[in-house]
């Protein structure tokens, strides 16, 4: 019997889920439990997907720890809660292909890429998704100089540490970018607000007050009921 879990690194809690599905069993969830944070601790506050083989006629059972997904260690790697819910208006960060490679190297055991070269541009397009530029680029841009051999030196030598004056270049050309997108939303946040504002000016007015348009309407049908009562009255004088 397999059981697929996706836990906090080091902090499984009982649950409802697990409780259902080993309870029956005879399992000792405590057990399972401890063992699992002691497999996953070395990933404290990520995301890992877990895998219990458990057997149960004999009660025993194994655990599989698999290397958290590559946007968890990314996350970790560049110090992000989160990614970005609007990429092409919110860059969240701007790694170097030094910290790209570090990841790559810790995902290479459970990837289907060939090689670290192909690692670390699986990578490269996960941090598109995220809203992370890669050596201030888009992340297809990198991926292209990838392909292209740009960064062969870094990758063939596996080299993940970020030398201090890049680093400095990349928050510098970071904070400049960001701050230029904080003005934009600003600016379509205050478009909104004024559009919002004129659009209740304008709008129907409270009830019992005419418009311009209802109060000529009216006129006109009080026009057409006198109409007839005027007629007759200059009958009558005719008539006298």
């Amino acid at each position: 019997m397999q059981i697929k879990l996706l836990i906090e690194g080091g902090n499984m809690e009982p649950g409802p889920a697990l409780s259902q599905k080993l309870g029956p069993i005879g399992i000792n969830i405590s057990q399972v439990i401890k063992k699992v944070n002691d497999s996953t601790k070395s990933f404290a506050g990520l995301k890992v997907p877990v895998e219990l083989d458990v057997d149960p006629s004999t009660k025993e059972f194994e655990i599989k720890v698999f290397s958290p997904p590559v946007s968890e260690l990314l996350k970790k790697e560049l110090g992000i809660a989160k990614g970005s819910g609007m990429q092409k208006k919110i860059t969240m960060y701007n790694a170097s292909i030094e910290q790209i490679i570090s990841v790559a190297q810790t995902k290479l055991p459970n990837m289907l890429s060939k090689n670290l070269k192909a690692a670390v541009k699986t990578v490269v397009g996960t941090c598109g998704t995220l809203g992370v530029l890669v050596e201030s680029k888009s992340a297809l841009e990198v991926e292209r100089e990838i392909e292209e051999g740009k960064y062969d030196t870094e990758i063939n030598g596996e080299i993940t540490k970020t030398p201090a004056d890049k680093r400095k270049r990349l928050d510098e050309y970071f904070f400049e970018i960001k701050d230029k997108q904080e003005k934009v939303l600003k600016q379509e946040q205050a478009a909104k607000e004024a559009a919002a504002q004129a659009a209740e000016t304008t709008a129907a007015p409270a009830a019992g007050t005419a418009t311009p348009a209802t109060a000529e309407k009216a006129t006109e049908e009080t026009k057409a009921k006198a109409e007839p009562e005027k007629k007759k009255t200059e009958k009558k004088a005719e008539k006298k």
